[in-house]
């Protein structure tokens, strides 16, 4: 049975530092997904429930972007305008912060397994 790694807090934000965050996770589970909007942007992301979500600076720093369905709140810096973090709700109808890895402070994705999702297909 293979064990699930342990979570740790990470830092993470846009490329100005005008957004940044905290968020507690085990990056267990990676997804790259292939819908118009991550494909372009080349999110890596990983979902967490909001009470791991800590935003520490920029809370008037993001501009909303909303397509399709409109489920999910694509934040993105009003100064540089890197993605990093998003929100919206789950499957399971629970609030929930897509977080971008890309953008989380020395996280290497080198050696990690991602998930393709299709999301072109949803």
């Amino acid at each position: 049975m293979t064990s699930s790694p342990a979570p740790q807090t990470y830092t993470g934000g846009c490329h100005c530092g005008a957004v940044r965050y905290e968020v507690t996770t085990d990056l267990a589970q990676l997804m790259e997904c292939n819908c118009s909007i991550c494909s372009k942007v080349g999110h890596v992301l990983t979902f967490v429930p909001t009470d791991k979500f800590t935003l520490l600076a920029g809370e008037n720093a993001t501009t909303d972007y909303q397509f399709n369905k409109m489920n999910i709140h694509h934040l993105f810096c009003k100064t540089c305008g890197v993605r990093s973090y998003g929100t919206g709700v789950g499957p399971d109808g629970a609030e929930m912060r897509a977080i971008n890895v890309r953008c989380l402070d020395g996280v290497d994705l080198s050696d990690r397994a991602i998930m393709k999702i299709d999301g072109k297909s949803f």
